[in-house]
C-alpha cells in the first residue's frame, strides 16, 4: 500500500497551527507502519491503517477526532478530556474529540486507535 505524502491544510485559525503541526508530527510518527497512511474524511485530514479510520484533526485545525470503542469515548467524555463527535447533529458512539492539543494524551489516544483499527480490520 503506498502512502500520500500531500496533505490538505485546513483553514487557518487560532490556535490551529500549534495543533496541525503537532498532529502532523505525531501522525508521521506512525508511518513506521506500512498499512497507514495519510488521507481525508469529511474534509479531515486524516490516517487510516489499512483503509480504516483512525483519527483526523478538526476541520478548523484545532482538535483531534479519533475513532475507539463506544466505553472509552463514553468515559473521555465523561472525564471532560473530550467532547462528541456529531458532525450531523447525531454524536456518533465510537468517535470523540479531543479540544485541546496536548502531546501526551494525544500520543496515547493515537496509540489506542491505531490498536481499535487493528482489531476491527477484515479477517481478523
Amino acid at each position: 500500500m503506498t502512502r500520500p505524502t500531500k496533505r490538505t491544510p485546513p483553514p487557518a485559525t487560532a490556535g490551529g497551527d500549534a495543533a496541525r503541526e503537532l498532529y502532523d508530527e505525531l501522525t508521521d510518527d506512525l508511518l513506521y507502519d506500512p498499512a497507514i497512511g495519510h488521507g481525508t474524511i469529511m474534509g479531515h485530514p486524516c490516517i487510516r491503517l489499512a483503509g480504516q479510520f483512525v483519527a483526523c484533526l478538526e476541520r478548523n485545525g484545532t482538535g483531534l477526532i479519533l475513532k475507539l470503542p463506544a466505553d472509552r469515548v463514553t468515559a473521555l467524555i465523561a472525564a471532560g478530556t473530550g467532547t462528541p463527535f456529531a458532525p450531523t447533529g447525531h454524536p456518533m458512539r465510537e468517535w470523540v474529540t479531543i479540544p485541546e492539543p496536548d502531546r501526551a494524551l494525544w500520543q496515547s489516544l493515537l496509540t489506542e486507535a491505531v490498536a481499535f483499527a487493528r482489531q476491527n480490520l477484515p479477517g481478523r
